[in-house]
C-alpha cells in the first residue's frame, strides 16, 4: 500500500518502504535504543545474507491515507522504559509527519527486551 495525497502541484505516493525508513531511522536516534529488531520472516531471511534492511523493527500500515506504525526495540538497560517510549512515540510522529505532509494516526512502541 502507499500513502496518497494530491494538491495544486499534483498527485503524491508515497510508499510504507519509504515512510518505514523515515520512522526506523527516527528510533534509533532516541536515547537508549539499542537496536530494532525484526518481526517479520523476510528482514530475518535478509540478515542472514548479510543484506542490510533499512526498515527493520518497523510495520507501517496505510489504510484509508491514515498511517499506523509498529516498532519494535530493544532498549538500554538503566532508561526509564516509559520516558523512552514516549520520546520515542513523539519523536517517529513528527519525522513521519514532516516527511509525508499527513497525520499519524498511531504509532505502537513495543520493547522485545533490555540489553546490559
Amino acid at each position: 500500500m502507499a500513502v496518497k495525497t494530491s494538491n495544486i502541484y499534483g498527485k503524491i505516493n508515497i510508499s510504507d518502504f519509504a515512510i518505514a525508513m523515515v520512522a526506523s531511522n527516527a528510533a534509533m536516534e532516541c536515547y537508549g535504543v539499542v537496536e530494532l529488531v525484526s518481526r517479520r520472516l523476510t528482514d530475518s531471511l535478509i540478515e542472514l545474507f548479510n543484506k542490510t534492511s533499512y526498515a527493520k523493527g518497523v510495520k507501517v500500515e496505510s489504510v484509508d491515507n491514515k498511517i499506523n506504525i509498529d516498532i519494535y526495540a530493544i532498549l538500554r538497560d538503566g532508561v526509564s522504559i516509559n520516558a523512552v517510549k514516549e520520546s520515542m512515540a513523539s519523536t517517529v510522529r513528527y519525522n513521519v509527519e514532516t516527511f509525508s505532509g499527513m497525520r499519524v494516526n498511531n504509532v505502537r512502541v513495543n520493547i522485545v527486551g533490555v540489553k546490559v
